[in-house]
């Protein structure tokens, strides 16, 4: 029999979150929770939580194996194995990975992948930092589970994730917790908690994934015990041997001035959305913006043609396509500026391509990379890899700071010479002017994502950002940005010379004025 599955399906201990930001009735069902569980003091010295059991499921008759285990700062693996099938998905502090049914092993993406992020810092937080961590709890008042009294918490993540939690108001301990995963309802109810080191856990787990139900045994727990890295990594067998990166990253970079060309022949829209919570996570103001745009010189020339899904007037769409023609003629003049100044430099012998742009040597610099692999993406082969900060290095410049701080993946497509989707994160806080212009707080992330269209170039995509930040030393705020890009159409670019004319510049931002779709 077939099976679906999902980390958070099977995880046998639910006493390990985050800390209540703001009602006092959140707090004290927490405050009563800490006490319950082990309290705080025990519950910040645990680095590590391994759990094994038994696992049956609806329809068979021979229990599977269950294996779940978390380590900090964000590390969380969760194996399953029945019906004969083994499924495993992982959180490495960078990446997150399954192994499906079938065998196959993948990088997991969008809301799978921001699931599991979101898991490993919900069981390695233990209920402590959460302010820090920009995570909203909300008190939602007595909701019975399966006849008994209980009080819910609902828990909103910086990623948009959102779970339920239900209290027993006797002993204080976690009854249930509900979400959805990617539209499929997800329940687990604990039971018989027993103490280990101090430590409150459940050794009973019933699991209801979907139209499937998991009764789940725990045989074992250990706090505290060593778990090493490769526990969490992409497994051996899925590994290939990393190219020379310094080279790969040189010849995409030398590529870009060709993807560039290439770019300049289409044009498309885009739909910006923003959205601005409290600290509790509750939405405080969300705009959408649209645009048309097309490619000149690398860069999207792009005009505002929609705001919060209404077309401007006439004379707001007029005063928008002049910004466009300025910009247009901006972009002009910095092309023109950097020919002259490539030109000089040939006429010297020196080659002044990339002096004002060290990021690869920064990137090479200042990270480390792990976990090599070939997958499929969007239907082609790609190389992946995961990188983080390297700690034997000492950075000496604002940019190799801002490197240093970052950890993630990226896809390449090494044929097509471009990075194909990176994701990316803030391993800790990092701080402008010391602090005093502004702050990126740790966890803040960011997505970006392309496609590959008429077999010759690869388009942005999606853009998703989820930020954390405080200005000035004062004002702290948390936003939401997602940017789409649709509808692109190619044109004819021989037309675009006509653009050096801003009577005939781009209307509406999307191509010049001649230019017709093909």
């Amino acid at each position: 029999m077939g099976i679906r599955f999902h980390w958070a399906a099977v995880v046998v201990f639910a006493g390990l979150f985050a800390l209540p930001l703001r009602a006092d009735e959140a707090r004290k069902i927490l405050d009563q929770y800490w006490k319950a569980s082990g309290g705080s003091k025990i519950i910040s010295r645990l680095q590590t939580l391994a759990v094994d059991g038994t696992v049956l499921a609806t329809g068979e008759e021979v229990p599977g194996t269950y294996t779940f285990k978390v380590k900090k700062p964000n590390r969380l693996y969760a194996e399953l194995r029945t019906n004969g099938k083994t499924l495993i998905e992982s959180y490495n502090g960078k990446s997150a990975w399954r192994e499906g049914m079938d065998g196959e092993i993948s990088t997991l993406l969008g809301p799978s992948a921001l699931e599991m992020e979101t898991a490993s810092e919900y069981y390695n937080l233990r209920m402590q930092l959460l302010g820090k961590h920009k995570i909203g709890v909300a008190y939602k008042g007595e909701s019975p589970v399966r006849g008994r009294p209980a009080r819910e918490l609902e828990l909103t993540f910086p990623t948009g994730v959102a779970w339920q939690v239900y209290f027993d108001p006797q002993t204080h301990l976690i009854l249930e917790e509900r979400s959805q995963v990617e539209g499929l309802p997800r329940d687990i109810y604990y039971d018989d908690y027993r103490a280990v080191d101090g430590v409150k856990v459940p050794y009973k787990i019933e699991l209801h994934r979907g139209d499937a139900t998991y009764q789940i045994s725990v045989t074992r727990v250990a706090v505290n015990e060593t778990i090493g890295e490769r526990v969490f990594d992409f497994p051996i067998k899925s590994q290939v041997q990393l190219p020379d990166l310094k080279k790969l990253f040189e010849e995409i970079d030398a590529n870009q001035k060709q993807i560039d060309k290439i770019k300049e022949n289409y044009a498309g829209n885009r739909v910006e959305e923003e959205t601005e919570y409290d600290k509790t996570g509750k939405v405080t103001k969300k705009e959408s913006d649209e645009y048309t745009f097309f490619y000149l010189n690398g860069d999207e020339v792009s005009t505002l043609v929609k705001k919060n899904g209404k077309s401007l007037s006439e004379d707001e769409q007029k005063k928008e396509n002049e910004k466009t023609q300025k910009h247009i003629a901006e972009l002009q003049k910095q092309e023109k500026k950097k020919e002259e100044k490539e030109a000089k430099a040939q006429e010297k012998g020196k080659d002044d391509n990339n002096k004002d742009d060290p990021g690869i040597e920064v990137f090479l610099r200042a990270s480390q990379f792990v976990n090599p692999r070939r997958e499929r993406f969007r239907g082609q082969d790609v190389l992946v890899f995961d990188f983080e900060p390297n700690p034997e290095y000492k950075a000496k410049s604002l940019a190799e700071k801002l490197v240093k701080d970052l950890a993630g993946v990226i896809w390449i497509d090494e044929k097509a010479r471009d990075v194909v989707r990176l994701e990316a994160y803030f391993v800790g806080d990092f701080h402008l002017g010391g602090g005093l212009l502004a702050s990126v707080e740790r966890g803040t992330s960011f997505v970006f994502e392309q496609a590959y269209l008429n077999n010759e170039v690869w388009l942005p995509t999606y853009e998703e950002a989820h930020l954390g930040a405080r200005v000035l030393m004062v004002k702290g705020f948390k936003m939401n940005m997602i940017t789409r890009y649709s509808d692109y159409k190619r044109f004819n670019v021989e037309t675009l010379n006509t653009i050096d004319k801003p009577k005939q510049a781009a209307p509406a931002g999307i191509a010049p004025a001649a230019a017709g779709p093909h």
